[in-house]
């Protein structure tokens, strides 16, 4: 027994002894609330007032092995299965990297444009899908595509459409070098959340990221930063529609170059936006 006794309060208590010194209380606080939630079927009413109930072997079994997980830096959205973006609940597993904070702002940047009249949007490098999925949510009457040349996060993003019940469109393509989308003058929007974290970053990374997360999706080669953005701003300008928009998601050292890249593409009325932090995480160019 790795607790004095099987209560749910002991549990708790084994629970943040042995992980804070990694996590803040709020955060050991949320991680045993959503854990107990779904390994219990309580509420966090429950959990609270909750002083006389007991947990069977395997439960006690359950909240040990996340313990264990933590301690060896597995990101908590990946042991929990599931996580929240821009209202939905989506399955998080290493096949795609987590959905962050600042990819939902990027989401509600493009929905303040006015997307009463959109047909057609495509997210490239799509991942888990969340941008996908969140975009669909908000304009069920627009056809969303995603694509990514990874088949394990494809084979994600397909199980989270099937998991919040809306129709994308998710296939298989390389940015680099196929046709991301055959019909020109037909986009109203394509948005990307591509690879941009220089090789060079991995020392500054937590180490949660680098030994779970899946490179492919996160790093690019030091000498050429913008290797995804120059592929898809160059396809963006045939495929999008006149007054089209072109949405990225970039790395936050890079903003004025990325301003530079996007007019060299010929967009205008290029914007540079900052993220709750104060940094220059995302762009827009219109066709």
């Amino acid at each position: 027994m790795f607790v004095s006794d099987n209560s749910l309060n002991a549990v708790k208590q084994y629970f943040n002894e042995r992980l804070n010194s990694i996590f803040s209380e709020r955060e050991l606080k949320l991680m045993f609330q959503l854990s107990a939630e779904k390994r219990l079927n309580l509420s966090p009413s429950d959990l609270f007032l909750g002083t006389d109930i007991r947990l069977s072997e395997s439960d006690l079994l359950f909240f040990r092995s996340i313990v264990k997980r933590l301690q060896a830096g597995e990101p908590f959205q990946y042991i929990h299965g599931d996580t929240e973006f821009y209202g939905l609940l989506l399955k998080t597993d290493a096949r795609a990297l987590i959905p962050r904070p600042e990819t939902e702002e990027l989401v509600d940047w493009i929905l303040q444009d006015d997307s009463s009249k959109w047909t057609d949007v495509l997210d490239v490098c799509t991942g888990s899908g969340c941008i996908a999925l969140a975009l669909k949510s908000k304009l069920p009457q627009t056809n969303v595509i995603g694509v990514d040349i990874s088949d394990d996060a494809l084979s994600l993003s397909r199980e989270n459409a099937s998991f919040t019940k809306l129709s994308v469109t998710f296939s298989k393509k390389d940015a680099l070098v196929d046709s991301l989308f055959e019909r020109e003058n037909s986009l109203d929007i394509i948005v990307s959340n591509p690879p941009y974290v220089l090789d060079q970053e991995k020392e500054l990374m937590k180490s949660h990221v680098l030994d779970f997360e899946p490179h492919l999706a996160l790093f690019v080669a030091d000498q050429t930063p913008f290797l995804f953005y120059d592929a898809i701003a160059s396809q963006a300008q045939s495929c999008l529609k006149v007054g089209g928009w072109l949405y990225f998601e970039i790395n936050e050292q890079f903003g004025h170059e990325m301003i530079d890249l996007m007019k060299r593409y010929g967009f205008k009325s290029v914007e540079l936006k900052e993220d709750l932090q104060g940094k220059s995480r995302m762009i827009r160019g219109q066709k």
